[in-house]
C-alpha cells in the first residue's frame, strides 16, 4: 500500500503539534507520526507555559493562529503576569497547567482539524529521492510519501537517561528512544552533536508540609494567553509554594558527586547554563547558602508535585536524602526520581531561515532537534516550519519574521546565524527591540500576517479590529479632551501627584506615572464625551492605550532604529557567492560566511566571528 500526503510531521511534541496543525489549517493534507498518541504535547518537564520572554512567544504563536495559547487557557490552574514592577517590555504571562488536561486539549484540537491525520508508530528512516526528501519509513516497514517532511523529534534521538551510574535508552521517563534517523542524517553529511537536559523528582503532595513554605498564589484578574479566549476565571486556582535548600542539602549533594554521571564524565552532552541541575548550582555557587525551590502542582486532580529547581541525575539515595533536608519536605514520598537525559541534535546553522535544511531539499527541523529547550520555543519553530513547508509546496514566498517583528524572529535568526553551544532559551535580553515586541501587542503585530496565510481565522481579525478601534478611541479622547483644575485636582491629590493650575489636555494627565488610565477614564466618563467607554471594556484594551501613551517616545525611537537596521536585511547576498575569493575578509569571517551562507547583509553582520570590517568589504564587493 502507498500512503501519500502533502506534509509529514515526525514527532507529537509541542513543535510537532503546531507544525501539523498549521500545515493542515492552511489546507495541506498532513500526517502526524508519533510514537504514542496518548502523550501528544506531553509536558515532559515542569507543567507550565510562558514565563520571561516565553510568554511573549506563546502570545505570538496565538496571534498567528497557532494553538499553544488556547490549550494553555483551557488547562491552566494558575495564571500570573511576571515582572509587573518593571516596564511593559518585560511583562511576561505564565500559567501553571494541568499536565493531563493539556495533552487532552491538544489532542481534541488535532482530531478536529480538517486535513490532519495521525499515525502511531516510530519513524526510523527518511525516504530519499532525486529532488530531496520524499517521505518516511516506520518500524513496521510502512512507507509514507509527501512533498515535505518536518522532523520534530525532541529529546528522543539516540537518547540516554541517567540516574547515578544507571543509564537506559529512553527519550523520557517511560518512553523509548528513537534510533535510526540520526545515523542516516549523519551519513547524509549533517553535523550531529549531543546535548543534555534534566528534570527533577516528582513527589507525593500528601507528604508535603506546606505550612513551612511560602504560598505563591495566582493573579485574580482573569487574564488569558489567547486573544480568542477572553476573560477567564479559573475556579479554585492552585497555588505554588516556595522553599529553599540549605547547607545540609548542599553537603549531601557534594557527597554524591562521586556518583554523578555529570561530574564523572559519563554524560557528554552540554547542559543548560540558565537552568542548571542542583549539582551544578552547588558546585558553581559554593558561596551561596541556599537556592530557591518552587513546589508546583502537576494538575487539579492529582497529588503529584514537581520540584522546580532541583533537577538532578544523582542516585536516588542522594536525591531523597537531600530533598528530606529541605524545609517542608522532611517526610516526603517520591513517585519517580529526577534524571538527566542526553540526546542528539543538529547545529541549526545547517538550516535556512524557513527551517528547511540546506543539505536536503524538502526536509525541515523544528524544536529541540535544533538545540533549543522549552515548550514555547519548540512550538514557535514547529509553527514556522509548518507554514513554510506549505508555502514552498504552493510556490509561495518564504514566511520569515524579522527581529523587529517578533520574538519568534529573534529565536530563529539567533539559531540560524549563530548556532548554539548550549540548549538555547529565549530571554527578553536577546531582543534588540523589546519595547516593540511586547506581550500585549502580539496580535497587532502578527494576526494580519496569520490571516493572510490562511492560518488565523475571521474571528481573530474581528477581535483585533475591535481592540484597535477602542484603543484609538481612548487615545483620541484623551488627546482632544481638556480638564480643569476643579474637575481633576481632587483626583490628582488622591493619586499622590501635583494638581494643575490651568486647563490642560487630558493626555498630559495620562502621561503621569502615578495615574492609571483606567482610573482616569472612570473619573471622566460622566463628561459626556466618553459615550464609547463601557465598564466591560477588556482590561488589555485599556492597558494597550496606557502603554501607547506613556511609552510613546520610547516606542517611536525604537521604531526609527529598527527601520534603519531593517534596510540591511533588504541587501541580499547572491547564493552562489564564493567567499574564498574575498581574501580581504578575515580568515574566520570567510570560514563562517562560507559555512552559514547568510542570505542578507543583516544576517551576515550577526554571525559570531564576522567583524564590521568584513561587512564593509562584503558591501564593497556587492557594489554598495
Amino acid at each position: 500500500m502507498e500512503f501519500r500526503y502533502d506534509i509529514i510531521v515526525v514527532g507529537g511534541g509541542h513543535a510537532g503539534c503546531e507544525a501539523a496543525h498549521a500545515a493542515a489549517r492552511m489546507g495541506a493534507r498532513t500526517l502526524l507520526v508519533t510514537m504514542d498518541m496518548t502523550k501528544i504535547a506531553q509536558m515532559s518537564c515542569n507543567p507550565a507555559m510562558g514565563g520571561i520572554a516565553k510568554g511573549q512567544i506563546v502570545r505570538e504563536i496565538d496571534a498567528l493562529g497557532g494553538c499553544s495559547g488556547l490549550v494553555t487557557d483551557r488547562s491552566m490552574i494558575q495564571y500570573r503576569m511576571l515582572n509587573k514592577s518593571k516596564g511593559p517590555a518585560m511583562w511576561s504571562p505564565r500559567a501553571q497547567c494541568d499536565r493531563q488536561r493539556f495533552t487532552i486539549e491538544w489532542r481534541k484540537i488535532l482530531e478536529s482539524t480538517d486535513n490532519l491525520y495521525i499515525w502511531q508508530e516510530e519513524a526510523i528512516s527518511l525516504i530519499k529521492g532525486e529532488g530531496g526528501i520524499e517521505g518516511v519509513e516506520t518500524t513496521f516497514g510502512t512507507k509514507f510519501y509527501a512533498s515535505a517532511v518536518i522532523l520534530t523529534n525532541g529529546t528522543f534521538l539516540n537518547a540516554l537517561m541517567h540516574v547515578g551510574f544507571n543509564r537506559i535508552m529512553g527519550g523520557r521517563s517511560g518512553d523509548r528512544a528513537s534510533t535510526g534517523l540520526s545515523d542516516q542524517l549523519a551519513e547524509m553529511g549533517f553535523t550531529v552533536e549531543r546535548m543534555k537536559t534534566g528534570t527533577s523528582a516528582r513527589i507525593d503532595g500528601r507528604t508535603i508540609d506546606f505550612s513551612k513554605m511560602v504560598e505563591q498564589r495566582g493573579d485574580e484578574d482573569g487574564r488569558t494567553f489567547s486573544y480568542l479566549t477572553g476573560k477567564t476565571e479559573i475556579s479554585d486556582q492552585k497555588s505554588c509554594f516556595i522553599t529553599h535548600t540549605n547547607s545540609e542539602v548542599h553537603e549531601i549533594i557534594e557527597q554524591g558527586l562521586k556518583y554523578s554521571p555529570l561530574y564523572q564524565g559519563i554524560i557528554r552532552g552540554r547542559g543548560p547554563r540558565y537552568c542548571p541541575s542542583i549539582e551544578d548550582k552547588v558546585v558553581t555557587f559554593r558561596e551561596k547558602d541556599a537556592h530557591q525551590l518552587f513546589i508546583e502542582p502537576e494538575g487539579r486532580e492529582t497529588i503529584e508535585y514537581y520540584v522546580n529547581g532541583f533537577a538532578s541525575s544523582l542516585p536516588l539515595e542522594y536525591q531523597l536524602k537531600a530533598l528530606k533536608k529541605v524545609k517542608g519536605l522532611e517526610n516526603i514520598e517520591v513517585f519517580r526520581p529526577g534524571y538527566a537525559i542526553e540526546y542528539d541534535f543538529f547545529q541549526p546553522t545547517q538550516l535556512k531561515h524557513t527551517l528547511e535544511t540546506k543539505r536536503a531539499e524538502n526536509l525541515y527541523f523544528a524544536g529541540q532537534i535544533n538545540g533549543t529547550t522549552g515548550y514555547e520555543e519548540a512550538g514557535a519553530q514547529g509553527l514556522m516550519a509548518g507554514i513554510n513547508a506549505v508555502r514552498k509546496l504552493r510556490g509561495g514566498e518564504p514566511f520569515i519574521l524579522g527581529r523587529e517583528e517578533a520574538y519568534i524572529g529573534v529565536l530563529i535568526d539567533d539559531l540560524v546565524t549563530k548556532g548554539v553551544d548550549e540548549p538555547y532559551r529565549m530571554f527578553t535580553s536577546r531582543a534588540e527591540y523589546r519595547i516593540l515586541l511586547r506581550q500585549d501587542n502580539a496580535d497587532e503585530r502578527l494576526t494580519r500576517k496569520g490571516f493572510n496565510l490562511g492560518l488565523a481565522g475571521k474571528e481573530r481579525m474581528e477581535k483585533l479590529a475591535r481592540k484597535e478601534k477602542m484603543t484609538e478611541e481612548i487615545v483620541g479622547f484623551l488627546r482632544t479632551s481638556s480638564v480643569t483644575p476643579d474637575e481633576i485636582n481632587s483626583f490628582l491629590e488622591e493619586k499622590g501627584t501635583k494638581g494643575i493650575t490651568q486647563k490642560l489636555k487630558a493626555i498630559s494627565i495620562a502621561t503621569r506615572p502615578e495615574v492609571e488610565i483606567g482610573d482616569l477614564l472612570e473619573m471622566l466618563r460622566d463628561s459626556g464625551n466618553l459615550s464609547f467607554y463601557r465598564s466591560d471594556i477588556k482590561e488589555e484594551i485599556i492597558e494597550s492605550a496606557q502603554i501607547r501613551i506613556k511609552y510613546e517616545g520610547y516606542i517611536s525611537r525604537e521604531k526609527i532604529v529598527a527601520d534603519k537596521i531593517k534596510r540591511l536585511e533588504s541587501l541580499r547576498i547572491p547564493e552562489d557567492i564564493d567567499y574564498s575569493e574575498l581574501v580581504s575578509i578575515s580568515t574566520e569571517g570567510r570560514q563562517k560566511l562560507g559555512r552559514i551562507r547568510p542570505s542578507t547583509i543583516g544576517q551576515a553582520q550577526r554571525i559570531s566571528g564576522v567583524s564590521p570590517a568584513d561587512i564593509s568589504i562584503l558591501l564593497l564587493y556587492l557594489g554598495r
